[in-house]
């Protein structure tokens, strides 16, 4: 079954839910996974996306997603002035590149200190989205779910560890993606749970042999 919003839509700034809607959680999202707003970032559009940002308001809204507006917030109309006023640099790039998705957008970030991200994710439709890539790892993080990433070596014992963790927290785990470079290499567990992850229970795995960082992600 469908629901009202799978046919009309999310409530949100218009026009359009794929390249307003989308764009305004992929900005929001990027930012989240750089766990602040950027003092810089190159937003570089490939397909659709690269070819009617300005007339679909793409623009505005991954600017504003960025600067952590969701995608009904009216400030997301004036995006560009809110981020001169916070000193937040910007650039967008037209890419011709063919990359498989037709709404496409890889966000370059940095902040004060020069610490730099990079992030790449889709618009779905509807306002639906999924990152794809976050510093050259392959993930698939929709933003729909409680949502724990967490980067680590390709050993044995990393999954269980990891996993035992959540058992002994009552966490109970809804899906887990595993995402690998290659043996023995860096990887990335991706693990939707049906309830946060507590602040003591990622501290813990972040001071667990072989665990490099982990994010969590409320739903947004």
């Amino acid at each position: 079954m469908n629901s009202i919003f799978d046919i009309i839509g999310p409530v949100m700034i218009g026009p359009s839910s794929s390249h307003t809607a989308g764009a305004a959680r992929l900005g929001k999202m990027a930012r989240c996974i750089f766990r602040s707003t950027p003092k810089k970032v190159d937003l570089t559009l490939y397909g659709s996306f690269a070819k009617t940002y300005k007339g679909h308001g793409t623009d505005r809204a991954l600017i504003g997603g960025l600067l952590g507006y969701k995608e009904d917030d009216t400030n997301i109309r004036i995006a560009h002035d809110l981020a001169k006023k916070e000193g937040m640099e910007y650039s967008f790039i037209e890419s011709p590149l063919d990359v498989g998705h037709p709404n496409v957008v890889r966000f370059d970030m940095y902040d004060d200190h020069n610490r730099y991200m990079t992030v790449i994710g889709r618009s779905l439709g509807g306002g639906q989205i999924m990152i794809t890539e976050v510093d050259g790892n392959d993930m698939s993080i929709t933003g729909d779910e409680f949502t724990l990433v967490v980067f680590h070596e390709d050993r044995p014992g990393a999954i269980s560890l990891i996993s035992q963790a959540l058992s002994e927290s009552d966490i109970n785990i809804a899906t887990m993606r595993v995402f690998r470079k290659g043996k023995h290499k860096d990887a990335v567990m991706v693990i939707t749970t049906d309830s946060v992850v507590n602040p003591i229970t990622v501290q813990f795995m972040r001071e667990c042999p072989g665990i490099q960082d982990v994010m969590t992600f409320e739903a947004l």
